[in-house]
């Protein structure tokens, strides 16, 4: 098994040093689903929720997250994002969510993709949260992470 890399030799948490990284162009893709009751479904279809739209809202709110990662996760790089893009559609069954994030730097963006995904979907919960209490939140990966 491998070391982590956020933890130092005692064992103690420690932000990984990548300045003697090569800068490269790096991209990740994530996605995630959630699985709705098909009134909510057909609600959020015909932009009727009282909320507003659903897709636009959870769209803006995955890219904010995006440039937010490194707030919200303590160890993760401050990286200079040059494109995020998030797209949100119905499935039979939910929504499914999808970003992908590009940066130019020494790490890379899989946390930013994850984070704009999550609270993506997070957004969807929250804006028909009065409407369907058995919503669930699922499937959420890494698909896709590359460097050039």
């Amino acid at each position: 098994m491998e070391k982590f890399s956020h933890v130092d030799e005692k064992g103690k948490a420690s932000m990984v040093d990548v300045g003697g990284k090569e800068v490269q162009v790096r991209s990740a893709k994530a996605s995630g689903h959630i699985k709705l009751s098909d009134e909510t479904l057909n609600l959020i279809r015909e932009n009727l929720l009282k909320k507003g739209d659903v897709l636009t809202v959870a769209q803006i709110a995955g890219i904010n997250a995006a440039k937010a990662t490194s707030s919200l996760i303590p160890l993760c790089h401050n990286i200079v994002l040059d494109h995020v893009k998030v797209d949100l559609y119905p499935d039979e069954v939910g929504i499914v969510a999808e970003s992908e994030v590009q940066c130019t730097g020494r790490t890379g963006a899989e946390m930013e993709a994850l984070t704009s995904v999550s609270v993506a979907l997070m957004t969807v919960y929250d804006m028909c949260k009065a409407v369907d209490k058995m919503m669930v939140i699922d499937r959420v990966m890494v698909t896709e992470k590359t460097k050039l």
